[in-house]
């Protein structure tokens, strides 16, 4: 761990390190005044994760939680009611804003609320850190360096241009900021002047987040007209390996080979052509879904399926009421170490060839399948504590 000496000499050379950003600044368009008057004083936070001190663990460890999250325990249905019923009271209060911002972008206003829902609790949500400190220490000290390095500078730009204050721009700890969470890159590629005053506020001004997040989503790909996913009841014999990103069909050639929509809703011709991947977070267990094209635009938002599950389905549940139709089984996950050891496992033994993250997505699951076919195990993709022993043993 840091002692106080090696805290200090630390924070010596934070300073320093600060210090001589100023000619990288001055090229992005800061001014003198707010780079001295944003850095002056500013330490950095050791706390943080991702972080590489000594005697800490690279993984970032502290931000990780010591199980995994079953899907059911991040989409409380409570949770997902109370914010879908404040989503219809937003709707109706932004309806002019939210009806220009889906006419401009093609995305639904639905789904903008939800982003804005899960980001920051429609702006209720203080967010607890103080941006420029977190950009700063991972700039300094963090496991992506050079990203955080340009984040700092441009947030200190940002400043410097007057969109928000140096005390307005509070953030998760990743830096993160704003009612619908942009990284200051992330700003300036698709921040919109949407209430036209001039200025892009995504702090303040919900017409400019609300559009910047759909700009965001349309630079990413987004495809008008398009849902998220289809929540559908697979079949008995459903091969669950196939959940991965790159197995795409046509929605149409999933339903003839044994999927059904959950509610029996009936398909138009063009929904039927869309291509769709199939998804299964919880492996044979739990609800299925046909991703679209635009499942993987919301991913890019945010790297996690339950996130897009989230986001997706508070959209849904913003007009329509009904929950998932088949609700979730899994009450208990692996912790994070073991799931690493599983992704190692399944890495060694050639079935896995992504990041050891700890995390049981899409690739992991079907990977984990993939063994339980060639050991000759049930085949449902979802990682157990037998599972793992098996692979662990495997040779």
């Amino acid at each position: 761990m840091l002692t106080p000496a090696t805290a200090l000499a630390a924070d010596e050379g934070f300073a320093r390190f600060v210090a001589s950003l100023w000619p990288e600044a001055q090229q992005a368009g800061v001014s003198r005044a707010t780079f001295d008057a944003v850095t002056a004083g500013l330490e950095p936070d050791y706390k943080l994760p991702d972080l590489l001190l000594p005697g800490r663990p690279k993984t970032g460890a502290p931000s990780q939680a010591e199980f995994v999250q079953v899907p059911a325990d991040y989409l409380k249905e409570a949770r997902i009611e109370a914010l879908a019923g404040h989503g219809r009271k937003l709707l109706a209060q932004y309806g002019p804003t939210l009806r220009a911002i889906e006419q401009r972008f093609g995305v639904p206003a639905t789904v903008v609320l939800a982003i804005w829902g899960r980001e920051t609790d429609y702006g209720r949500y203080r967010l607890p850190y103080d941006a420029i400190r977190v950009m700063a220490t991972q700039a300094y000290v963090g496991r992506r360096k050079d990203q955080y390095r340009t984040e700092f500078i441009l947030a200190m730009k940002i400043i410097s241009e007057g969109a928000v204050t140096r005390q307005g721009m509070r953030s998760s700890w990743a830096g993160a900021t704003g009612l619908t969470q942009f990284l200051p890159s992330e700003y300036y590629k698709h921040g919109v002047d949407f209430d036209g005053d001039g200025k892009i506020d995504i702090w303040n001004s919900v017409p400019d987040a609300l559009a910047s997040a759909a700009q965001q989503l349309v630079n990413k790909g987004w495809k008008p007209g398009v849902r998220w996913a289809y929540e559908v009841r697979a079949p008995a014999n459903a091969d669950c390996t196939l959940g991965r990103p790159e197995v795409t069909k046509p929605i149409g050639q999933w339903l003839r080979e044994g999927f059904a929509p959950a509610r029996g809703e009936r398909l138009g011709a063009t929904e039927l052509a869309e291509p769709a991947s199939l998804l299964q977070p919880e492996g044979i267990y739990g609800p299925a879904f046909l991703t679209t094209k635009n499942y993987f635009v919301i991913k890019e938002y945010n790297f996690s399926d339950l996130y897009v599950l989230f986001v997706g389905h508070l959209a849904d549940r913003i007009t329509n009421p009904q929950p998932f139709a088949t609700p979730w089984a899994a009450t208990k996950q692996l912790r994070t170490a073991d799931v690493e050891a599983m992704q190692r496992g399944l890495t060694r033994l050639g079935f896995y060839h992504d990041k050891v993250d700890g995390k049981a997505g899409m690739l992991t699951r079907a990977a984990l399948g993939a063994y339980q076919k060639s050991a000759r195990l049930k085949l449902d993709c979802w990682p157990s504590e037998s599972v793992l022993r098996s692979i662990e043993a495997a040779r």
